[in-house]
C-alpha cells in the first residue's frame, strides 16, 4: 500500500511520472520513426504494384508486381490482426536477439515498431489510393521518372492525409506503449502497474490517464494544424508553373 501521508509521497510521485512519460516519449518516439521510415514505402509499393498502377511493369513481367502486392497484403493484414500481447511475446526471442534483451524501455521498441508498421502502411496506401488517377497520368505524359511521380505528386497530394496517419499511428504506439508494461517495459503503462495496480494507489492511475490523455491530445493537435497548412498544396496547379518539372523533348523531364 501507498503512504498517502508520506513527506516524500508526492515528490516520488513527481520523480516516477516523469520517469515513466519520459520512457512513454522515448518508446513513442523511434518506433513512430522507424515506422514511417519502413511503413511509408510499404504503403507506397502496395500502391504501385496494384493491377494498372505505375509500378506493374518495373519490376519484370507483371506476375511479379502481382505476387509482390499479395504478398505485401497478406503480410500486412496479418500483422493487423495479431493482438499486440500475443505478438509481443512472440516477439521476445527477436526482441532478444536485436536488442539482447526483451525487458526494459528499448527493447519495447521492437515490438511496438512491428505492430505499427503494417496499420501505417494500409493508412498510406489509402491516402495515396485517394490521390486521383489524372493527376500522375498527367505528370507521366510530361515524362516524369517513377520517383518523381512518387515524390512530386502522389506523396505531395496524399501529404495532409499521411500526416493524419501519422497521427493516428502515434495514438496506437501510445496505446500499445501502455501494455509494454505488463512485462516490464517501462513507460507511464510499467508506472500504472506497479503503484496503480499492484499497490492500489489510484493517484497514479490518474496521473497516468491524466498524461496520456495530454500527450496524445497534443500529437493530435499539431499534426492536425499541419496537415492543414499544407492541405491546400495542389499538384494541379504545381504541374503548369514548377520550373523542376516541364517538358525536355530531348531528355524528358527535367530534374
Amino acid at each position: 500500500m501507498i503512504d498517502y501521508g508520506s513527506p516524500t509521497f508526492w515528490s516520488d510521485l513527481v520523480e516516477v511520472l516523469l520517469k515513466g512519460t519520459l520512457e512513454t516519449l522515448y518508446m513513442t518516439g523511434v518506433a513512430t520513426l522507424l515506422t514511417i521510415l519502413i511503413g511509408l514505402p510499404l504503403g507506397i509499393l502496395l500502391v504501385g504494384t496494384e493491377k494498372g498502377a505505375f509500378l506493374e511493369h518495373s519490376l519484370g513481367p507483371i506476375w511479379v508486381a502481382r505476387t509482390v502486392n499479395r504478398v505485401l497484403g497478406f503480410i500486412v493484414n496479418v500483422g493487423r490482426s495479431v493482438p499486440f500481447i500475443i505478438l509481443m511475446i512472440a516477439l521476445i526471442p527477436l526482441t532478444r536477439l536485436i536488442i539482447g534483451t526483451f525487458v526494459g524501455t528499448t527493447a519495447a521498441i521492437v515490438p511496438l515498431t512491428i505492430i505499427a508498421i503494417p496499420f501505417f502502411a494500409r493508412m498510406v496506401e489509402i491516402a495515396v489510393n485517394d490521390v486521383p488517377t489524372g493527376l500522375y497520368e498527367t505528370a507521366d505524359s510530361l515524362g516524369a521518372t517513377k520517383w518523381q511521380l512518387v515524390r512530386r505528386v502522389l506523396l505531395s497530394e496524399a501529404l495532409p492525409s499521411i500526416l493524419l496517419g501519422v497521427s493516428t499511428t502515434i495514438t496506437s504506439i501510445i496505446n500499445f506503449s501502455a501494455m509494454v508494461g505488463v512485462v516490464g517495459g517501462g513507460g507511464l503503462g510499467n508506472v500504472a502497474i506497479t503503484y496503480g495496480f499492484q499497490r492500489y494507489s489510484w493517484i497514479h492511475i490518474v496521473f497516468v490517464v491524466l498524461i496520456l490523455f495530454a500527450i496524445v491530445q497534443i500529437v493530435q493537435f499539431v499534426l492536425t494544424r499541419i496537415a492543414t497548412a499544407v492541405s491546400h498544396r495542389s499538384t494541379t496547379a504545381a504541374l503548369p508553373k514548377d520550373a523542376e518539372l516541364t517538358i525536355n523533348p530531348a531528355q524528358g523531364v527535367a530534374t
